[in-house]
């Protein structure tokens, strides 16, 4: 009965874990809270902090080679056949057999670089290539911002379709009654109750349509916050109040600095590393000089006997030291050498085309950034005028002054302005945000 009784805690207990263990998080943002959650758990943005740790040992690595070198060896050979050879003593031949059947060396090396070129450029390019890794992490970065603060305005698009429709959906539905039993009591058409029923049908569609659209754009946000699928996530700011925070601009004036473009400021780490590509070549062509110190014990036996306690160690021990002077190669460090130089050109040209088109950029973002809020500010007041002609079609209907036609042409012009209005608060946000991106300005 114990023994019942502690399997079915047992299995409570795993139960019990288990579930919580698949519980979906819940998760309130609003956009600036959805871009720092990004930032740190984006799985683009984790590997791209994973770039830079791997370029950080990558440059210790490189540091490491010019520094002391220790390495312990220690060599067994098991001379199965020993070599053999006929000497002539006073006209008789003696054959004679060198060396012994097992040789044991154990021997520790200090090994130290003292100059060579090709090392100090390479110390160089080490802390360029951790400087790419840290422009391209904050490209990244700069990346996921727009990347999130589209995908958060999409869904804030959707949900207010959703609510607008839904809205359409409910006046559509009242204007269909009346003009339904106006139809039964012999006062109206039926072609005004098709003609409703058309239009309410379309709405219908449309908001299933936007509904499905809302899922998945929910979902792509999720994915670029770095959070699971079957999580919950609640936005908790708006579309109307989020685009009108970003109604102002990005700048204090006109002027664009393009060396604070992310953009720019990796073209130009590609050309510091050209250019110590082109220093590493000539390198090649100077002298290198290193030393090294050797100690060690060897023993040789005829058995295997290595290590008995009688066993006789030789000691030996040496210093060196090495230089190397290259003399001649046939001009193919010249070769090497010249190609390097004209990727130098190459990138410092990529530089110059890249500084060019960051300014064209900007000039179309920039331009974008201001017609988004010209169009919005065209948008609200179209919506305007929209809503009150199509309150005057509906009197007007009620009271048989104008026909069925005339109130869904009303509508879909209303319906229209509505989706242009929401449409350009999104575009003011995203366009702000593309803005930004070039310009760096967080």
């Amino acid at each position: 009965m114990r023994k019942l009784t502690l399997i079915l805690l047992l299995l409570v207990a795993f139960n019990v874990t288990n579930a919580q263990q698949t519980t979906p998080q819940r998760y309130n943002f609003s956009l600036n809270e959805a871009i720092e959650h990004a930032l740190q758990y984006n799985y683009t943005a984790i590997n791209a902090g994973r770039d830079i740790e791997i370029s950080r040992q990558k440059k210790w690595e490189t540091t490491a080679n010019g520094l002391p070198q220790i390495n312990g060896t220690v060599d067994y050979q098991n001379a199965f056949k020993l070599q053999s050879n006929i000497i002539d003593f006073g006209g008789t031949p003696v054959l004679l057999t060198f060396g012994t059947f097992n040789t044991m060396d154990s021997k520790l090396s200090l090994s130290q670089l003292i100059f060579d070129g090709s090392y100090i450029v390479a110390l160089q390019a080490s802390k360029a290539y951790l400087e790419f890794f840290e422009n391209a992490k904050k490209k990244t970065d700069s990346e996921i911002r727009a990347m999130v603060t589209n995908s958060y305005g999409s869904v804030l698009l959707a949900e207010e379709s959703i609510k607008v429709l839904e809205r359409n959906q409910t006046v559509l539905e009242k204007n269909y009654l009346d003009a339904n039993q106006i139809y039964k009591n012999g006062l109206g058409e039926e072609e005004s109750v098709e003609q409703i029923s058309i239009t309410l049908a379309s709405v219908k569609s449309n908001l299933k349509n936007v509904k499905r659209l809302r899922e998945v754009s929910l979902n792509m946000l999720k994915i670029n916050l770095g959070i699971e699928i079957n999580d919950e996530l609640k936005l908790s700011e708006n579309l109307d109040t989020l685009s009108k925070n970003n109604l102002q601009s990005v700048l204090q004036s006109n002027e664009f600095n393009v060396t604070n473009s992310i953009d720019y400021q990796i073209s130009s780490s590609l050309v510091t590393q050209k250019k110590l590509l082109l220093k590493l070549e000539k390198s090649k062509a100077l002298p290198s000089l290193g030393a090294n110190v050797n100690f060690g014990y060897n023993t040789f036996g005829n058995t295997f006997s290595m290590f008995e306690s009688n066993q006789k160690w030789f000691n030996y021990s040496n210093v060196g030291v090495r230089l190397n002077v290259p003399i001649f190669s046939s001009f193919g460090r010249n070769a090497k050498t010249q190609q390097a130089k004209i990727e130098f050109q190459k990138a410092q040209t990529e530089l110059t085309e890249t500084e060019q088109m960051l300014k064209l950029q900007f000039q179309k973002a920039k331009s974008d950034f201001d017609f988004s809020i010209e169009e919005y500010e065209t948008a609200k007041s179209n919506l305007n005028l929209a809503e009150r002609i199509e309150k005057k079609q509906q009197i007007k209907f009620k009271e048989g002054l104008s026909t069925s036609f005339e109130l869904s042409e009303a509508q879909r012009q209303l319906y229209s302005n509505q989706q242009n209005y929401l449409q350009s608060m999104v575009d003011v946000i995203n366009n702000r945000a593309a803005l930004e991106k070039i310009t760096n300005k967080n």
